[in-house]
């Protein structure tokens, strides 16, 4: 069973003035195993978030539907099951980083020796143990969206939904967020984000998903997705002039791999948007 199921739902949100209404999403489907990592990557107003708050049931779709582990995700059930920090969480800023974590526990239902056991695993986890007694008025962008995972994380969900988790990020902070999800990863946790930074997602994510307009326009693996087989590259182990020179047949020990040459997910994105924007100029004109 997978985790995340959706499956061609659609979204429209009323226009100016109540009149006509603005497609956020169009016929969207995708599915996470369980323990897998997916990112969901798109311009602003692509229909990210809008997929995020159907999937932990902040919003109903027009129509199709999203279930979390074989259950609606609209079901009362899921909410121990899934861990969200939206783009711009707020928090309480005159609150410290542990009491912060503590506040979010009880709100789950932890108490006494659980409650102070966890909130020191989660502060550990995200690297803010030294802090945990500061004010968040004093915290960076970087360490609040920290203290967000934490939070997302305290009643150990099954899922984790990431909205923008590294948003306004200095690239410090951003690496620190990104080795929390790849720590997370490795535990089996099923992650679900959506991200502008490109090559974040590449290191992070099993499978990816391009929105654009509120359709999905690719969707697949990191191998499907960045694969180019029009070239091929021939990787050696440090080769001499003369390696090079004669190329494989006198590679020897020194020959690692002949594979497909690789694209950057970047080229990938923005491959798609100039295809669909193409194609919609060629519609405009006929």
């Amino acid at each position: 069973m997978n985790a995340v199921e959706i499956e061609s739902i659609h979204k429209t949100f009323p226009g100016h003035w109540g009149k006509g209404g603005v497609y956020a999403v169009k016929g969207v489907s995708l599915s996470i195993p369980q323990g897998g990592v997916y990112g969901l990557i798109g311009p602003n107003g692509s229909g990210k978030s809008t997929i995020m708050k159907a999937l932990v049931g902040l919003l109903s779709p027009d129509d199709g539907q999203c279930r979390v582990f074989g259950k609606p995700a609209t079901a009362a059930s899921n909410r121990r099951e899934i861990g969200f920090l939206p783009e711009n969480p707020y928090f309480y800023k005159f609150l410290t980083g542990e009491e912060t974590v503590r506040f979010y526990g009880r709100l789950c239902g932890l108490r006494g020796k659980e409650l102070a056991e966890r909130t020191r695993e989660l502060l550990e986890l995200v690297g803010l143990t030294e802090a945990a007694h500061r004010r968040l008025g004093g915290y960076s962008k970087g360490m609040l969206q920290r203290v967000g995972l934490a939070q997302a994380l305290v009643q150990r969900p099954s899922l984790l939904v990431l909205d923008e988790p590294t948003a306004g990020v200095d690239p410090i902070g951003s690496r620190a967020i990104r080795d929390i999800i790849l720590n997370l990863k490795e535990q089996g946790m099923t992650v679900f984000l959506c991200s502008h930074l490109l090559e974040q997602v590449q290191e992070i994510c099993d499978r990816v998903g391009i929105l654009y307009r509120g359709v999905m326009i690719a969707e697949g693996s990191m191998e499907e997705l960045t694969r180019d087989n029009s070239r091929t590259e021939l990787v050696l182990r440090n080769p001499s002039e003369e390696l090079l020179a004669q190329l494989r047949e006198l590679a020897g020990d020194a020959f690692v791999s002949l594979a497909p040459a690789r694209n950057s997910l970047e080229s990938v994105f923005l491959r798609g948007i100039q295809a669909k924007l193409k194609e919609k100029e060629e519609q405009r004109q006929s």
